[in-house]
C-alpha cells in the first residue's frame, strides 16, 4: 500500500523463512511484503499452514534456529531493523515496542507464578520502576481488562479460559506497545467470551493508540476489528487491501473461495461451497501458482508461472495470472 514512511509502524520487504531439516526444507514464508500504518489494524487471513504465525514470529525475530532460518528480507519496526539487533537489544524491544498474544492462554502463562507476578515482570523489565510500583500497575492492568485487582495473587489454573486470555492481553499491553500482534486470540473460547475479548481488545487499542496485527481464519473477526486485510496462501500474500476492498471488491479466486464457503444467513438451505482439495505440501510447492491445483479458473499458464502483484488501486493488490486477461472477473463481483 502507498503509505508515507513516517506514518508506518511496520514495514516488511521480501521476507523469506525456511525450516531446514536433514530430510526436507519447509518453505513457510515465500517473499511477503507488508506495510502497516500507525494506529491501524491489519488482518492476516488464511488457512492453517499458510505461514501467518511464522510471519508474526519473524517480526519479533523469534524464529527458532535451527531448524528455522530467515533467508532474506527486511523488517522495520518503528524504524528499528529487527533482523540486525542483538538478543539483548531484542529483549528490550519485545514487550515495549511490540507484544504478541499467543493462541493458547494456558501455555502462554507460567503455572508456578501468580498472574500479578507475570504482569509485573514485564513492567519491571521495560520500565524504570520499583517492585511495589510494578505490582500496583499489574493490578491496574487486571482492572483494565475486567478482572478484580485483588485476584493478582492467584495462579493461572484458578481462572477460566476467557479470564486467562484477558490476563495474556494485560501482559501484552502492560507497557503500552506501539504494535500488538494477536495470533488467533479467541480460538479456544466460546462465542460469548470471544465477543467480550474482542471488545476489550478494540477498547484497549483505542485507549493506547496501538497498531494491531490480527492473525485469524475467521472473516467475522476481521470485519469486526480490522481496517486492512492481507490474504495469505502457501506463504505468499495473494490479495491485500482495505476492509472494503477485500469484502466488497474481492478479486483473488482464493479470497472468493473463503467467502463462498461461509454459511448464507439469507438462504439457510443453501449448500456450503468449500474450497476443493488441500493446501500444498510446503516441502514440495508447485512451480507456478500454489493455488492453481484448487482454482476453478486455473489455466496451463498458472501451473508454470508465479503470479505477479498487480495494484488495482492505491490500496488494493492482487497476485493472479488470470488478470492478464483484462476482461477476467471472478464470480463474486462488486456489490
Amino acid at each position: 500500500m502507498n503509505t508515507n514512511t513516517n506514518d508506518l509502524i511496520m514495514e516488511i520487504e521480501n521476507l523469506v523463512v525456511r525450516y531446514e531439516t536433514e530430510d526436507d526444507i519447509i518453505e513457510a514464508v515465500n517473499g511477503i511484503d507488508l506495510k502497516l500504518g500507525r494506529k491501524h489494524a491489519l488482518g492476516l487471513v488464511g488457512e492453517t499452514g499458510a505461514g501467518k504465525t511464522t510471519s508474526a514470529l519473524a517480526i519479533l525475530n523469534l524464529i527458532q534456529s535451527p531448524p528455522g532460518v530467515i533467508k532474506e528480507g527486511k523488517i522495520l519496526l518503528d524504524g528499528i531493523d529487527m533482523l540486525s539487533r542483538s538478543a539483548k537489544e531484542l529483549e528490550k524491544i519485545r514487550g515495549k515496542n511490540v507484544s504478541m498474544i499467543f493462541q493458547d492462554p494456558m501455555t502462554a502463562l507460567n503455572p508456578v507464578f501468580t498472574v500479578g507476578e507475570q504482569i509485573a515482570e514485564s513492567i519491571l523489565l521495560h520500565e524504570n520502576v520499583n517492585k511495589a510500583e510494578a505490582n500496583r500497575r499489574a493490578k491496574q492492568m487486571l482492572e483494565t481488562v475486567g478482572i478484580p485487582g485483588e485476584r493478582a495473587n492467584e495462579y493461572p489454573h484458578q481462572f477460566s479460559g476467557g479470564m486467562r486470555q484477558r490476563v495474556v492481553i494485560a501482559i501484552a499491553l502492560a507497557c503500552h506497545p506501539k504494535l500488538l500482534i494477536a495470533d488467533e486470540p479467541t480460538t479456544a473460547l466460546d462465542v460469548t467470551i470471544q465477543a467480550q475479548v474482542l471488545e476489550i481488545m478494540k477498547e484497549l487499542k483505542q485507549q493506547y493508540q496501538t497498531s494491531l496485527i490480527m492473525i485469524t481464519h475467521d472473516l467475522g473477526i476481521i470485519a469486526e476489528i480490522c481496517d486492512e486485510v492481507a490474504i495469505m496462501y502457501a506463504g505468499r500474500i495473494v490479495e491485500q487491501g482495505s476492509l472494503e476492498d477485500i469484502f466488497n471488491r474481492t478479486r483473488h479466486p482464493y479470497t472468493e473461495g473463503l467467502f463462498n464457503s461461509l454459511p448464507n444467513i439469507n438462504e439457510r438451505k443453501a449448500r456450503l461451497q468449500p474450497i476443493p482439495g488441500l493446501m500444498p505440501d510446503p516441502t514440495d510447492l508447485p512451480t507456478g501458482c500454489s493455488f492453481a491445483p484448487r482454482c476453478p479458473y486455473a489455466s496451463a499458464e498458472c501451473e508454470v508461472r508465479q503470479p505477479e502483484k498487480r495494484w488495482l488501486s492505491d490500496t488494493h493488490m492482487v497476485a493472479c495470472t488470470a488478470y492478464d486477461d483484462p476482461n477476467f472477473r471472478i464470480k463474486r463481483r462488486d456489490k
